[in-house]
């Protein structure tokens, strides 16, 4: 059986940085989108609501989450992955879902909590979690260069035997 290898286009075992960045955030909203549809992880799921500040359910008890907001977190992980193939779409990745952060952090800390504008909805737990979200990723996407993350070339001497010991 012939095997081929795509390195052009496809996932590689020789990602960036920002490749592995946008694939690790990708799994981890995938997974936070998730858990805000299980029982247990999600306390008072039974007011699970499509959206609006009137859903009480709590990821981990913590997070204030609805159909939508669990949603959005899904969208993102899938996004994340689909990015991730590339090392540019990948900084795009990070810096968008950074700005994006960034905006639903100041939309929620503009609007009252308890009104209609909290749709997705937000409480304070989640604006503090975006915030740190929206500084991560967007100092991720601008400082992750091309470089490989485990499989830099040697820039040394490509003969280390030879002028590494004086005479």
């Amino acid at each position: 059986m012939a095997y081929s290898s795509y390195s052009s286009g496809g996932l590689t075992s020789r990602r960036t940085n920002a490749q592995k960045a946008a694939m690790v955030f990708g799994v981890v909203f995938l997974l936070i989108g998730a858990l805000g549809f299980i029982p247990g992880a999600t306390i008072n799921y039974g007011q699970l609501y499509f959206s609006g500040y009137a859903s009480e359910a709590a990821l981990l008890g913590i997070f204030q989450v609805s159909v939508l907001h669990n949603v959005v977190h899904m969208l993102l992980g899938f996004a994340g992955l689909a990015m991730a193939r590339r090392h540019s779409s990948a900084r795009l990745y990070l810096l968008g879902a950074g700005v994006l952060y960034a905006l639903l952090l100041i939309y929620g800390l503009l609007i009252p909590l308890d009104s209609d504008a909290n749709f997705v909805p937000f409480n304070t737990a989640d604006n503090w979690l975006h915030a740190v979200l929206a500084i991560v990723m967007i100092l991720l996407g601008i400082f992750l260069g091309r470089q490989q993350g485990e499989s830099r070339s040697y820039r040394g001497n490509p003969n280390p035997g030879e002028g590494s010991i004086p005479n």
